[in-house]
């Protein structure tokens, strides 16, 4: 398909030079005649091109560049971005069968990931625009290297449009099992390919199980609130723990994290509530390591204020239950809420009793390429004796 010619407007030019998006306001009026996901030619005012990007209909991103400079996208150049995104992976050789092999635009494939489970690739895009981008990369990795996999399976999830129906997921190749099995740093996860979270469950708090598994937790008591399927509570299991009590509201999670990740069931409990209603009503002993880790609550900027007073809330009462010594780990992930507004929120519901100890960073497959991917906050805040 030829990419329609698209003029930008002058501020709008720098953007696409430097930024992965150009929002709506940058935009001239012509832009509403451009059908949704059209790929464009943007030419500045001199009619020379400076970019190529797919245009969005809806939402605050009109623009997602895909390549800068005159020469188009071809199939060439996405391959070649492919290999750069795997090549960076090179760390996580021999660690994990678990990985996100392109992570969006920090990876140079606006709204497109792909997660590798075992032998199954899932593959992903989150804008209309990306869905061809998505389909090439579904056929095109090289599953020859050994951080791709064998690959033996491959679905891809279309995307999620703000209007209209989602189309449902397709079998690019093979028969992909609803269940895949892992191992990250020789821990044994169950991944729910049919109807898990995101394109399965969190790859990017990767780094965070290993925090947890490598702590000394020996016959500590373990608070894993928003626990989803309990990788984290196995990773505590692991580490030593002796009661692990899990928090989450739905009770399909809860049973899949019983049926998959428990291996002592003396060692869990396992709680079906609404974290926010139940935390400031719970009494027990106080726990060695409590994580916190709630849901991004916003999609919009003027959602962050009521946001930002539910975590003081959130973490006044979970602060509550770490003992003298022990800590607790608070998470965010929200693009909208900037780091320092996040560790300094935390700081403030926590109290003078509490110590930041570390961040935990993005893994090296969740590259931070621009400021708007720097979605995911995790810090380890310790109690004082």
């Amino acid at each position: 398909m030829t990419p329609r010619r698209y003029q930008l407007r002058k501020e709008a030019v720098g953007v696409a030079l430097r930024h992965p998006w150009i929002f709506r306001d940058h935009l001239s009026s012509a832009a509403s005649v451009l059908p949704d996901g059209a790929m464009l030619r943007l030419v500045d005012g001199g009619n020379q091109v400076v970019a190529h990007g797919f245009y969005e209909a809806s939402g605050a991103i009109a623009i997602r560049i895909v390549r800068r400079g005159p020469a188009p996208p071809d199939a060439a150049w996405l391959r070649s971005v492919l290999a750069g995104a795997v090549a960076r992976r090179a760390p996580l050789a021999g660690r994990t069968d678990a990985l996100r092999l392109v992570h969006g635009e920090s990876d140079g494939l606006p709204a497109v990931v792909v997660d590798r489970f075992a032998d199954t690739l899932v593959v992903s895009s989150y804008a209309p625009g990306a869905d061809p981008l998505a389909r090439f990369a579904a056929l095109a990795l090289d599953r020859t290297s050994p951080l791709v996999g064998p690959a033996r399976n491959v679905v891809m999830r279309p995307a999620h449009l703000r209007r209209g129906p989602t189309e449902p997921t397709r079998v690019v190749r093979g028969a992909p099992p609803e269940l895949a099995h892992i191992t990250e740093d020789g821990l044994a996860f169950a991944v729910d390919l049919a109807a898990g979270h995101k394109t399965g469950t969190y790859l990017d708090l990767r780094g965070l199980r290993r925090a947890v598994a490598s702590a000394p937790l020996t016959g500590a008591r373990v608070l894993n609130l928003f626990a989803y399927s309990g990788m984290l509570g196995r990773a505590a299991e692991r580490a030593g723990a002796a009661a692990i009590v899990q928090v989450d509201s739905s009770e399909r999670a809860l049973a899949f994290a019983a049926a998959h990740h428990v291996d002592e069931p003396d060692r869990h409990t396992l709680i079906t509530a609404d974290v926010f209603e139940w935390l400031p009503t719970f009494a027990a002993e106080p726990f060695e390591l409590v994580i916190v880790d709630p849901p991004s609550m916003t999609s919009k900027a003027a959602q962050v204020p009521t946001v930002l007073a539910a975590y003081r809330k959130l973490y006044r009462a979970a602060a509550r239950h770490v003992r003298p010594g022990g800590a607790l780990v608070a998470a965010c992930c929200t693009s909208r809420i900037p780091r320092p507004m996040f560790h300094h929120t935390v700081r403030e519901a926590l109290g003078a009793g509490f110590s930041l100890a570390r961040e935990i960073p993005p893994e090296v497959d969740h590259p931070v390429g621009f400021a708007q991917a720097d979605y995911l906050k995790i810090a380890w805040w310790v109690r004082g004796a």
